[in-house]
């Protein structure tokens, strides 16, 4: 086979080409719409040369890959995963850290996603050995004052403040470690490429060079990333497709919980997520979030129910509240938090149509306690039921766990997993679930919790009110 001639600077001209900014679309005249993504105002000129990575890309796929074969004749290794001991953490990645793999974690300044990653490095540190942190953004001083704080204090522990990608691959290669952290990709650059760090083409070059240098040494590598305006990972869209893994982090300033989330996984769920709290001492994580979001319920509140989500194969208890109130003035408000506002429109046109509850007059406010996101159907019934109980101020009660979606035609659905959200409301205390009729088929329930099935809207109003 030909040997591809080695890269030169004069074996490629550098030329002009205006980059979208957004989504990494390439043109050779300035445009005012990006024509991929239909961005305005995005393109911005850059010096392209191509860079190495492109060239020596045969070097991901070894040599018993280069004639097509039988799958039946390729032979595969189990290889045993890295884990950091966190069980959140675990969980999200799909049982720990695969050797050679590439995982990019976004989320809001400020959210947690260095000093989540520090923690979890000086936990693979102390299982592994060396590890290496390398900082982009700030100097070594600061990445102490932070380890400090959270109590890390480990000689093999490294830090690096670099942003030059070759640099980069010298040190790793020269330490060996046993994973690598980089925060921030937005400020790695590559000297082959003439343009500023956080450009288009330096990320996508920038990411594609580290995850040649993960496969090919089997180091698992971590990378931050910033998040735009809009709640995306900053840089081309193709950037995502590149990594392995695509985490989130969310939350906001306002409570003290963190959830990572999975988005991308080649080698676990997408729905799994694990759920932390933030301290002084950093994060902590959270092995029972169904308890701890229902520690501050009040009893015997009109308007409170008690619904279940499934985050991936685990079951998620969470606390409901809605308020009625005439509305005095002008149109009647909708509000939601936690659920999503149009569904919520939805379930108040059934209510009124098939349950015969005139509510169009009165402001409703919905919120999901703790900042969750509730936006599966398993929890229409439990909106309706909470709406309608503080509607006719009876309260729900409390040793009550609501499960079903809700159709047009005021039917109560069928979910998903309901024995799993059954079994876990009972080892929470609940000793009453209501459920749809359908989801009574199959059920081995050993636990000590009646289940109720309904087949309409009205039929649920009348058992829990």
């Amino acid at each position: 086979m030909q040997e591809l001639e080695p890269y030169t600077n004069k074996s490629m001209k550098q030329k002009k080409v205006f980059a979208c900014q957004q989504c990494g679309y390439q043109s050779s005249k300035w445009v005012g719409q990006c024509p991929e993504c239909g961005k305005w105002n995005t393109m911005a000129e850059e010096n392209y040369t191509a860079p190495k990575v492109a060239l020596t890309r045969r070097n991901f796929i070894s040599d018993g890959y280069d004639k097509p074969q039988p799958i039946n004749n390729i032979q595969t290794i189990e290889q045993e995963r890295l884990k950091s001991g966190i069980d959140e953490f675990d969980r999200v990645l799909g049982g720990g850290a695969v050797p050679g793999s590439v995982a990019l974690i976004g989320g809001d300044p400020g959210i947690g996603k260095s000093t989540l990653l520090l923690q979890i490095l000086d936990k693979f540190t102390q299982r592994y050995g060396k590890t290496l942190y390398i900082s982009g953004e700030e100097s070594a001083k600061q990445v102490k004052l932070r380890a400090d704080r959270l109590g890390i204090n480990s000689s093999e522990l490294n830090v690096l403040c670099e942003t030059d990608i070759d640099a980069i691959e010298n040190h790793i290669t020269n330490l060996s470690p046993k994973i690598v952290v980089i925060d921030s990709i937005q400020t790695m650059q590559r000297s082959d490429i003439d343009s500023i760090p956080g450009n288009v083409t330096q990320v996508r070059e920038s990411t594609m060079a580290l995850t040649y240098l993960a496969k090919s040494s089997a180091i698992p590598i971590f990378i931050i990333g910033h998040i735009t305006k809009e709640g995306n990972i900053a840089g081309p869209k193709v950037m995502e497709h590149i990594v392995d893994t695509v985490l989130y982090m969310e939350g906001d300033n306002f409570h003290v919980y963190r959830i990572l989330r999975a988005v991308k996984n080649r080698f676990g769920s997408t729905n799994e997520i694990g759920v932390f709290e933030m301290r002084d001492a950093g994060l902590v994580e959270i092995t029972n979030p169904s308890e701890m979001l229902l520690s501050e319920r009040q009893e015997n509140v009109s308007g409170s129910v008690v619904i279940s989500i499934m985050e991936g194969t685990r079951p998620i208890l969470l606390e409901l509240q809605a308020l009625t109130a005439p509305a005095y003035f002008g149109i009647p408000q909708r509000t939601s938090n936690g659920i999503d506002r149009n569904r919520l429109a939805l379930l108040l046109a059934v209510l009124d149509k098939r349950a015969g509850f005139r509510i169009q007059n009165s402001d409703v406010f919905v919120n999901v306690v703790g900042g969750m996101q509730a936006d599966e159907p398993g929890v229409d019934l439990g909106i309706i039921t909470a709406i309608v109980s503080n509607f006719k101020d009876k309260p729900v009660d409390s040793k009550t766990v609501v499960i079903g979606e809700v159709g047009l035609g005021g039917e109560v659905r069928a979910v998903s997993q309901a024995e799993n959200r059954i079994k876990e409301s009972a080892r929470l205390g609940f000793t009453r679930a209501v459920v749809s009729h359908y989801n009574l088929r199959g059920l081995n329930i050993k636990e000590d919790i009646e289940v109720v099935g309904v087949r309409m809207v009205k039929d649920a109003l009348n058992v829990l009110l």
